[in-house]
């Protein structure tokens, strides 16, 4: 017997279908349509700290604000409504997000200055990875994704050894330099061989003393070779991955043992000799 659906699970349905199908004419849209919303929020965030701009359209920009926020609100809540298990989509990397950049207009009306953090949406157009599911680009983004967490462990090692040698040069530095050329204290110090390491170079410290000069061209060189460091890392760790996925495409199973790693064209099995052809 079948049974008949309900107006609000027909309405629950059909709003899935929109919000959710990304495969559907209707979904696409409505994605599309979210994605242009998502970038005038931002946009009319950023010209809010235009004073200017700000000063002469302050009222309209807070009501188109406004009109985005309630936008927000109801695509949240239709987006809870149109799941049978709504729990999983809240507590989600997405939905969390979601969450937030409805909150920030409305905690505006009681805390001052928080309406700025509407920014926030920008995260939002992390959605975009969702809605672009051609397969070459999410192949793509999921070899990057695989190599970062593969090399996560080398450039976390990285990271603790560039703490260190920073927390030596800039002691040895506060020690040469002194407080006459501004390495004030330690941290200050540090601060200034970060800031050289990563051959950022703010000119607000620099040493005047010939060896502190000295000690600051080596810690420059030092900062064009690092910098090559954490990039050769996730470089070699994708190369890597493309290369076990390309010896296992490669591969033939072979049917008596189940041995893999057999080039296509292979005659016998390694393992036990049996005929691959």
């Amino acid at each position: 017997m079948k049974t008949i659906k309900s107006k609000f699970d027909t309405f629950r349905h059909q709003t899935n279908i929109v919000i959710y199908g990304t495969n559907t004419a209707s979904g696409r849209l409505f994605d599309l349509v979210l994605l242009g919303i998502i970038v005038l929020s931002v946009i009319i965030v950023m010209l809010e700290t235009v004073k200017g701009f700000d000063k002469k359209y302050h009222h309209e920009l807070i009501i188109l604000e406004w009109i985005i926020t309630i936008f927000f609100t109801l695509e949240y809540i239709l987006r809870i409504i149109s799941l049978k298990k709504p729990l999983k989509y809240i507590f989600s990397f997405y939905g969390i997000i979601d969450l937030i950049a409805t909150l920030p207009m409305y905690l505006s009306l009681f805390y001052f200055g928080t309406s700025i953090l509407t920014i926030v949406r920008a995260l939002r157009l992390l959605r975009l990875f969702k809605i672009l599911k051609h397969p070459q680009f999410s192949s793509q983004s999921n070899h990057l994704k695989e190599a970062l967490i593969a090399s996560r462990g080398k450039i976390l090692i990285f990271i603790y050894f560039m703490l260190i040698s920073s927390i030596v040069i800039g002691s040895l530095m506060y020690v040469v330099e002194g407080k006459e050329g501004g390495f004030t204290s330690i941290p200050i110090s540090i601060y200034w061989t970060i800031v050289t390491l990563t051959t950022v170079g703010y000119g607000d410290i620099s040493p005047i003393t010939p060896l502190g000069q000295g000690i600051a061209s080596l810690v420059m060189i030092m900062g064009y070779g690092i910098i090559a460091v954490p990039t050769g890392i996730v470089t070699a760790e994708f190369a890597n991955n493309n290369r076990k996925k390309t010896n296992a495409k490669n591969s033939n199973p072979c049917p008596n043992c189940g041995t893999e790693g057999h080039e296509y064209n292979a005659k016998y099995c390694y393992h036990c000799g049996a005929d691959l052809k």
